[in-house]
């Protein structure tokens, strides 16, 4: 009779001992499976620390849907591995001016095995898409893009048997500029679009004086500044086509109804014309610039500065990615380009990235 009476705590007994030493298991294999997850001195909370950071486009043929063999999250410049040797050309998008001019400088100082050199296109405006095209015709190593690539270069890539990848290293704002004369409260997002299809030609239909509008744009195959407010539709005939932003501020200063867009980093702190608050709705604009705008009277003593906040948490509508564009062939080209992007997505990198102007996206 005891030996039955006992069975049944002793059934109860050895439950418990396996319920401990499998809660035990699990622990461990939670923190140490985390710490490896979270990578290379990562944060294990944010998910996308812990990966590559490489954005390509599912349900295309030819597209790299493995999740690349880009390592983010090293400390320095100098921590990070697999860098080639040797001179690589690259190219692509103007809105990455500022960091070619800071960025790319520091990494040559602390990396000068990877030697770097801007390819501009021939015959054709420096832009992302023309910078798309010349990876995808061999024409450089690797392409820095203001715009995701388009399912139209996804194609054209797979038709030549190449598989594309597009890297995101920063987060950028668009700035919509005008005369700094011009007294104009802000403008939506969709009046924009409405100036530059030419269904508003009034600065007087968007709460302005009564002036005809004289939009300046670059020409709609140079890049993704372009895209963002056009959305897909032609130009208006009233919209004069310039070669650079450098030509637009210039005129943007001699005409009273002039309006332009580009990068903010080069926009904002101009001292010759007056960036515009932008909103969704005409109740909620959200300047690009911080505080109270800088008058030109003011400038360059002082400058305006930009809102980084509002491009990082979005309140701002006019916000994009930057991408570094590799081809994935296994050649010391995509090897360079792979290592650029691990570059400016190091500590170092972010850092020098938002001293730019742009805004670090880890």
């Amino acid at each position: 009779m005891s030996k039955k009476s006992d069975a049944p705590a002793l059934i109860l007994a050895l439950v418990v001992t396996l319920g401990l030493l499998g809660g035990g298991v699990w622990l461990l294999a939670q923190r140490f499976g985390g710490e490896q997850f979270a990578g290379n001195g990562t944060d294990s909370n944010n998910v996308d620390d812990g990966q590559t950071y490489v954005a390509s486009k599912a349900g295309n043929a030819g597209v790299d849907q493995s999740g690349g063999s880009a390592i983010a999250g090293a400390a320095s410049f100098t921590a990070v591995q697999n860098v080639p040797s040797g001179l690589f050309n690259y190219g692509g998008s103007t809105s990455w001016a500022p960091i070619r001019l800071s960025v790319d400088t520091q990494i040559q100082a602390a990396r000068p095995e990877l030697k770097l050199r801007y390819t501009n296109p021939i015959g054709k405006s420096a832009g992302s898409g023309t910078g798309i095209d010349m990876v995808i015709n061999s024409e450089i190593a690797f392409a820095q893009s203001s715009r995701p690539i388009t399912d139209a270069e996804y194609q054209k890539a797979q038709q030549r048997g190449i598989t594309l990848k597009q890297i995101p290293v920063a987060l950028d704002g668009i700035a919509a500029a005008v005369n700094p004369n011009l007294n104009v409260p802000g403008i939506t997002v969709e009046q924009l679009t409405g100036i530059y299809t030419g269904a508003i030609t009034n600065w007087q239909q968007v709460g302005g004086p009564n002036l005809a509008i004289a939009p300046l744009t670059r020409s709609a195959d140079s890049g993704g500044t372009v895209d963002m407010v056009l959305r897909g539709n032609p130009t208006g005939s009233n919209v004069k086509i310039v070669n650079s932003t450098t030509q637009a501020l210039r005129e943007l200063a001699n005409t009273p109804g002039g309006i332009y867009f580009a990068s903010a980093p080069e926009v904002v702190p101009q001292c010759t014309i007056k960036p515009l608050p932008v909103g969704f709705q005409a109740s909620n604009l959200v300047s690009p610039y911080q505080g109270n705008y800088v008058q030109p009277s003011q400038c360059p003593a002082q400058r305006n500065q930009l809102n980084v906040e509002a491009f990082r948490n979005a309140s701002y509508p006019l916000t994009r990615n930057f991408f570094v564009i590799v081809k994935e062939d296994g050649s010391a080209a995509q090897q360079a380009g792979e290592a650029y992007a691990n570059l400016l997505l190091s500590n170092d990198g972010q850092v020098a990235i938002e001293k730019a102007g742009f805004v670090r996206i880890r």
